[in-house]
């Protein structure tokens, strides 16, 4: 007697979860999601900071050099004002001149290495050349020559900056245009008369962006160093705006009273390394290649 055959159907498996949101992997990482955060709520802070702190950060009518307690959380400075305030105060000061500095030395450096890169031969020359120059000194040292040039002010200290930060976006968007102006469809686009600027923005800018945020967000955190650098050498911020540089440059008359230089320098640790993971993860993003070894990794 023969047995008929039954055609079962496969054991049911499981798919992939679906995700709710569509979050890159790298931004699930733990740095990216801590760097994140803590951005966002430094930023939030330097927005929102004068309508929430408890004393006026430019008030004297606190005790001098009180330790950090109930009252002062951060305790005071010789003058008897808050530390607490002025570093919260401090951040509406610090991190928009960060990310203004930023922006501008983005938005100036990507145009001169556009134009560098897709016009060549003596445009070349001469912007390069002039980058070059700029690029020659230690950046510092030559940020410190121009605000001490200018005079010391909190404007002039991120004028200094500017000098000396947009090169290395031009040096970048020069070499990635270098890379793209003689692929197939940058040629197809000048065969159908595009104009340059067109040929700029159309063709070629969508594959720069990638690159200029990743180093935008790495630049923000030494953006912020630079200015408080020359903060405290006493070239940008003034006395008494309450800017975390000069605060700290205050804190070398009173060694005894920790606490006046450890808050500010805290400060600036966090910031600048939550946007240098958040430049990770940008990185990984927009990297395909870093894309490719997480998941090879993770095999």
């Amino acid at each position: 007697m023969t047995q008929l055959s039954v055609n079962r159907p496969a054991p049911y498996k499981a798919g992939p979860k679906r995700r709710w949101l569509n979050i890159p992997s790298a931004w699930v990482t733990p740095l990216g999601v801590i760097g994140a955060l803590i951005a966002a709520f430094w930023v939030v802070v330097a927005f929102t900071a004068p309508l929430w702190v408890p004393y006026d950060p430019l008030a004297q009518t606190l005790p001098r050099l009180q330790p950090p307690g109930i009252d002062t959380l951060m305790g005071t400075d010789a003058l008897g004002r808050d530390v607490f305030s002025r570093l919260m105060t401090g951040a509406s000061v610090t991190i928009p001149l960060a990310l203004l500095l930023v922006v501008m030395s983005m938005l100036v450096g990507t145009l001169v290495g556009a134009i560098a890169g897709y016009f060549g031969k003596w445009v070349d020359e001469v912007l390069m050349r002039i980058t070059d120059l700029v690029m020659a000194f230690p950046t510092v040292i030559l940020a410190m020559v121009v605000a001490a040039s200018l005079g010391p002010s909190l404007f002039n200290a991120v004028i200094a900056a500017f000098v000396v930060s947009w090169p290395q976006y031009a040096r970048m968007t020069r070499s990635i245009v270098l890379g793209l102006r003689t692929q197939n469809y940058v040629m197809a686009g000048r065969l159908l008369g595009f104009s340059p600027f067109k040929t700029l923005r159309v063709d070629i800018a969508p594959n720069v962006v990638g690159p200029i945020l990743v180093l935008a967000s790495l630049d923000v955190g030494t953006a912020i160093l630079l200015l408080s650098g020359l903060s405290f050498l006493g070239l940008g911020a003034q006395p008494p705006t309450p800017e975390w540089g000069s605060m700290i440059s205050a804190a070398m008359e009173n060694f005894d009273a920790w606490w006046l230089g450890v808050f500010p320098g805290l400060a600036i640790l966090t910031v600048v390394m939550a946007f240098n993971f958040v430049g990770d993860s940008l990185r990984d993003i927009f990297d395909p290649t870093s894309q490719m070894s997480r998941v090879g990794a993770s095999a």
